[in-house]
Parts: C-alpha cells; structure tokens; sequence
C-alpha cells in the first residue's frame, strides 16, 4: 500500500485490484433482470424503484411496470393517477418517485424526440433525476458514468482503504479506483461487492472477497464503517397515510375529506389531534406534489386523485 497526501491509502497495484473485482463479479454474481439490459428506460425504472426498497422486492414490481408501460412513450401518454396507484399498490415508497418518473418519460417524449440523453448532466435535467440516479442510468445504459457512491460503496471504499468519511472524498477515492471506460461493470461489480461480501457485518471468506489481499480491515480485523442511515419506521408515518390517501382516492371518485378521514384511520376525529387539521395538511402536501386536488365547496371539502 501507499499514502498520497495523507488522505487515504492507495493500493500499489492498481491495476491488480480492478482486475481482481471485475473476475469476481463476471463469474458469479445476483442476477437482477434490470443487469441484462442496456435500456435507459428499462434502467432509470429500476433505479427510480429500488431507493429505499429491497431488490429482490423491485423485481416483480419492475416487470409489471414494463408489462404496463414498456416504452417512455407509453409512459407518457398514461393517466398519471394510473402511474401513482401501480406505485402505491406495489408499496414502492414515496408516490412522488412515479409522479416525477412519469414527468421524465414526458421529457424524453417531447424534449428528446424519444431518445434518452447519454451523460450524467443531461440526465439531470430530468424530472426527479439527481446525481446519483443520472450518473447509474449513464453507466448501466451508455458506459458513459463517473463511480457510483452508494451506502455499500463508500463502506468498501472506508474499511479496504481507509478512505475517510467524507463525501467529496469518497466521490475522489472511486474515481480513482474505476478504470476508464468501464463505469458499467465496474459500479455493479463495486456495489456487488458490498451487498453481498462487505456489508455491515462482513462475510470475507463465504463470499470470496477478491480484495482480502489489499483490504486494510482485512488485515487488521477492524471493520469499522461509517453509520449507516436508517429508514424512518413506516408504521403509522406521514408517508404510510399518504399511501393510503391514495389508495382510498383511487376507489372513488371524489371523497368528502371526513369520509376520507375515517377510511384511512381508525382514530380519525375531525377535531381531534388527527382529525381535520391534520389531513387538511396532508392533503396540501399532496396537492403541492399534484397528486391529489382539494375542492372546497359551500358545505364540504372533497378531495380526489389529481387529472
């Protein structure tokens, strides 16, 4: 190993270590459907799908969602309420992720002529893209993507070469350790690689590490890493009751909002702590994500899913 500025240690061979993962990988790996393709779309769909949601949970919920809408353009012309129930059906998360996938498949529609940009900034100019998704979408689809920095990555990164927990040094360090024109087997491989041999407690030897003879945690058998962020429970959380005001929407065409208030809770008090007050803010989340629209009439409040 060598230190260059003090900042963390750099394998001497280099070219060893890239090597050494991308055979690991190539003989054996999890065989995800969305790895077999090099369709944007199909990409950016998994992608999109499997923040903060377990892959082998996303398959199926992918497949059926190609089945449905296998192009951007018939993504595009689908009834976004449609787009938002498939997400809240298949318990995918923040409805927002469909809304904003079903704005860029709109993007590609009309800004692209139906052909995906390549590179990670243009990606980002579509709807709900960051980096980290316009960067995977670049790699897995064109070869054309920087390191890929995910929680797995930078807990590689932090115990074999005590890259130090830093963001923009993280982001240095995997550049530097990705050989050029080979973003798409080598993000995988890297993320492989900390799914299923470095995780947080490590599993070295059953998964044949192909790093162990560089590893610093290896060798000192300190495996710390950095926290690792946890998912807010779902139980009785705003986004559970925003699932379910969306799926009690998709029932109905419109609903007055205590009617809608007593489906989604068992507690529903219109004067109560979760009562009136408390949905009317919920609902106003949802309209400014346009997902839902509030119509106040004369007598009564109605909500229904947003056209």
């Amino acid at each position: 190993m060598s230190v260059e500025d003090g900042d963390w240690t750099r394998p001497d061979d280099l070219e060893g270590v890239r090597e050494a993962l991308i055979e690991w990988y190539e003989a054996d790996h999890r065989d995800y459907p969305w790895r077999r393709t090099e369709d944007p779309y199909e990409i950016l769909v998994s992608e999109v799908m499997s923040q903060q949601t377990q892959l082998d949970r996303v398959v199926e919920a992918w497949q059926d969602f190609l089945d449905r809408w296998p192009t951007t353009g018939a993504l595009a012309a689908a009834d976004r309420a449609d787009v938002v129930g498939f997400w809240t059906d298949h318990s995918l998360g923040y409805n927002n992720r469909a809304k904003y996938l079903h704005e860029a498949a709109r993007q590609v529609e009309d800004e692209y002529d139906g052909e995906f940009p390549e590179t990670p900034d243009e990606l980002e100019a579509l709807m709900g893209v960051g980096p980290y998704t316009a960067n995977a979408v670049a790699s897995f689809a064109f070869n054309e993507g920087n390191a890929v920095v995910d929680t797995n990555v930078k807990r590689v990164c932090y115990r074999a070469f005590d890259v130090p927990d830093d963001d923009s040094t993280f982001e240095a360090a995997a550049n530097e350790l990705m050989p050029a024109g080979r973003s798409r087997v080598w993000n995988n491989a890297i993320m492989e690689l900390g799914g299923v041999a470095c995780e947080q407690t490590p599993n070295c030897e059953a998964a044949g590490c192909p790093w162990r003879e560089w590893c610093s945690a290896y060798q000192s058998g300190d495996f710390t890493a950095p926290d690792v962020p946890t998912q807010p429970s779902f139980e009785g959380s705003r986004r559970q009751f925003r699932g379910r005001v969306i799926a009690t929407l998709q029932a109905y065409d419109e609903l007055e909002i205590d009617t809608l208030g007593h489906r989604i809770r068992v507690d529903y008090a219109p004067d109560g702590e979760t009562g009136r007050e408390w949905l009317e803010g919920l609902l106003a989340d949802l309209e400014d994500d346009e997902l839902v629209e509030v119509e106040r009439r004369a007598n009564e409040t109605v909500a229904r899913l947003h056209r």
